[in-house]
């Protein structure tokens, strides 16, 4: 099996360099017809009950199996400065909104108790999805309104305003981070290399890698549909990896050539040792991302065949059209050298490392210090995340105070309590027009007026023909605050079961509150069985990869410590506010439900990169006769300025999320950069070293039972004289 692991990366790439332009075209080809392929064929978003969870979205789903769909609602207020003074200014707002053609249902104006704002409510026509498409010239109309009349102030929000108002965040944010990131990678790897055709190689190999997986992706989603930012997340996070992987590989044939070798053996080499690694990490970071599979939701299902698919890519292309390319450029790929830049030497790859090599020193020679050190400001990052609190972030938390829709949801529920936010209950029955069903309704509207928790705007939809019934329910409070949630218990645990339920066969509540407390109470049950399935997953990788009991343990634990500083940075800055104003971010005062599951699968998954090509290169020296002491100095000195690269490429990408204006992905970017941070600098240079020099000989410790596992190289192996060349071709 050693031979197996071992010859794939080199057969691969083997196979490559002496078929260069079959590997190379036919990599640009697949990408071509995939997306081709992918693009027409469209792709498929999820739907509203396959975004949800519980009753909310099974509320969802017997509307959408009954063909029915909750209209777009919309809301003006109309605020005056006397009372009564914006009827004049409703009556105008009303023949506008029917004039645009767009808008049906509209409410005559209620009056607030002040008597200084009116609520005009209406829907829009069509179909609620593509609301927000539609709904440019409604608030034309609002915006005219207010113009025409001197005193009157205008609020709108609704389902198509904020629809609208996120597509355009959502597609003008991630538009900007996918081409912020890819110039910004550009530029860390003409620091790494000195040179551009050595720079411009890997980020070439990350972007068609997505490029391909954008396709693959869109066929995909007829049989998994997929959330709406899907599609650019995989794209950062492709990127990241794609780049990370080919410049492993890069840098390793180049310090090769720079230490002598010839064409040929650099070639094998790099496919021995960083292909192996990159086989290795690929396939640990796939199954830790299939761990999301586990997730009862379908967000998480479609973020973890984005994220396997395109670390797939990454890898395929990395051991096959690269060695290929590097085979047909050789040592043009260092041309285009860029002054002050390219500061390699002649001397091979044991002279870079330099500031490691230093640090090595102290580090080695005092490791009960330098870990007990390490651990402990880590442990002091971790620290606020005991106090993390999660819930799905509102409108005010995730655009800010000060947007536009934030301001008028704040002063619609200010001035008309429960307005824009009712708590949707969804019934079926066999006969729906029957005098029972009739008075039991009848019954449930009273107990809604008697017991003081909910608005009297309560509307009753009923759909005798497919026997549904939808009842919205105005929720006393803000929507989102305790008296809201404290109504909607009444709902779900009292008013529904003993009122609606004896006369259906089905009655769910559902609406905005509802479905964020399902999903919020959905990933609260998932994260214990993806993070015990990959962790013992890592666990067993790293067992058999390094046949190292105290490895797989240790490994375990660098990744808690990393996704443990992640989560308590996240918790500093956006729930407690430390730094968050010198960040130029506004604490939201929690953290969004659904970003601890996400940061600990992708971080799980991502820091395997590093510790893989880390100690593969510390198994390596050690499998050449070094002792542990020796061989750390030599892995961490000769994989510095890799892991250097590839981290900062990693940080960069994802700090680019963090400037985005949406509070979670601000969260994210924070999380995932300080992490990688962390993992290649406190972890990986400090704590993996002083741990691996304090454990000594034992760190290669394998119990007796498991001595069958198989004994992989992590090492050059000797080229078989009768073997084919590596480097040869179809010219």
């Amino acid at each position: 099996m050693s031979t197996t692991r071992r010859g794939l990366a080199v057969r691969l790439g083997g196979w490559s360099t002496r078929h260069r332009k079959s590997a190379i075209i036919g990599w640009l080809l697949f990408v071509v017809v995939v997306a081709v392929v992918g693009g027409m064929s469209g792709s498929r978003q999820m739907t509203n009950s396959e975004n949800g969870a519980g009753d909310s979205a099974r509320a969802q789903k017997v509307l959408e199996d009954a063909g029915l769909s909750t209209p777009a609602g919309e809301m003006v207020m109309l605020r005056s400065t006397d009372p009564d003074g914006w009827r004049a200014a409703a009556r105008d707002l009303t023949a506008r909104l029917e004039k645009t053609g767009e808008t049906a249902r509209i409410q005559p104006p209620v009056r607030s108790a002040s008597g200084r704002e009116g609520l005009v409510a209406f829907q829009l026509k069509g179909d609620p999805d593509t609301a927000g498409e539609r709904v440019k010239p409604v608030l034309d109309a609002v915006a005219a309104t207010e113009s025409a009349h001197r005193g009157i102030t205008a609020h709108e929000f609704g389902d198509a305003t904020a629809q609208h108002e996120l597509d355009g965040m959502l597609k003008n944010d991630f538009k900007k981070a996918e081409f912020t990131a890819v110039p910004l990678a550009l530029g860390i790897l003409l620091v790494v290399f000195g040179a551009l055709v050595a720079a411009l190689l890997p980020v070439l190999l990350g972007v068609t890698a997505c490029i391909g997986t954008f396709g693959l992706l869109a066929l995909v989603s007829h049989q998994l549909p997929l959330y709406d930012s899907t599609n650019s997340v995989m794209f950062l996070v492709g990127l990241a990896v794609g780049v990370d992987y080919c410049l492993f590989y890069l840098r390793r044939e180049r310090d090769e050539r720079a230490a002598g070798r010839d064409a040929e053996t650099a070639l094998r080499i790099a496919a021995e040792t960083s292909g192996r690694a990159v086989l290795v990490s690929g396939i640990t970071v796939m199954l830790a991302m299939s761990g999301m599979f586990l997730s009862g939701l379908m967000l998480f299902q479609g973020f973890a065949v984005a994220t396997l698919l395109v670390v797939l890519m990454a890898m395929l292309g990395s051991v096959t059209v690269l060695p290929a390319t590097l085979s047909w450029l050789g040592d043009r790929v260092d041309k285009g050298r860029v002054p002050l830049l390219n500061r390699r030497r002649d001397k091979g790859a044991h002279a870079s490392g330099g500031i490691s090599g230093t640090l090595m020193k102290p580090v080695l020679a005092r490791p009960k210090l330098f870990a007990a050190v390490s651990a402990a400001l880590l442990l002091v990052m971790c620290a606020p995340a005991l106090g993390m609190k999660t819930e799905n972030l509102g409108m005010e938390d995730q655009f800010g105070s000060d947007a536009p829709l934030t301001v008028a949801y704040k002063e619609i529920t200010g001035a008309f309590p429960g307005g824009p936010a009712p708590a949707e209950v969804v019934v079926r029955a066999d006969d729906i027009s029957s005098p029972r069903f009739g008075a039991a309704v009848t019954d449930f509207k009273r107990q809604l007026a008697d017991s003081g928790r909910f608005g009297k705007a309560v509307e009753v939809e009923l759909h005798a023909e497919q026997g549904v019934a939808r009842i919205e329910v105005p929720l006393a409070g803000n929507g989102e605050n305790a008296t809201s949630q404290r109504a909607l218990d009444t709902l779900r645990d009292d008013l529904v079961p003993d009122v609606l339920g004896p006369v259906s066969d089905e009655a769910y509540v559902g609406g905005e509150l509802a479905e964020n407390r399902d999903f919020t109470d959905q990933l609260k049950t998932d994260i214990a069985p993806v993070f015990v399935f990959i962790a013992a997953v890592t666990f067993l990788l790293m067992l058999v990869c390094f046949r190292s009991l105290p490895i797989a343990i240790v490994s375990i634990l660098l990744n808690l410590l990393s996704v443990g500083a992640a989560y308590g940075t996240m918790t500093a800055v956006f729930q407690h506010g430390w730094g968050a104003e010198l960040l130029g971010m506004e604490p939201a005062g929690a953290i969004e439900s659904w970003m601890p599951l996400f940061v600990l699968v992708i971080l799980f998954g991502l820091s395997m990169d590093y510790h893989v090509f880390v100690v593969s290169r510390i198994r390596e020296a050690h499998d050449r006769g070094l002792t542990t002491r020796e061989a750390i100095r030599e892995g961490i000195r000769t994989t510095a300025g890799s892991v250097t690269g590839a981290a900062t490429i990693m940080v960069a990408v994802f700090s680019v999320l963090a400037l985005l204006r949406m509070q979670d992905m601000q969260q994210m970017g924070v999380g995932l950069a300080v992490a990688v941070l962390v993992d290649a600098t406190l972890v990986r240079m400090l704590l993996l070293p002083s741990a691996m020099a304090l454990l000594g000989e034992r760190t290669w410790y394998l119990p007796r039972a498991l001595r069958w596992l198989p004994n992989v190289s992590h090492g050059e192996a000797p080229a078989p004289a009768e073997s084919r060349p590596l480097v040869g071709a179809d010219r």
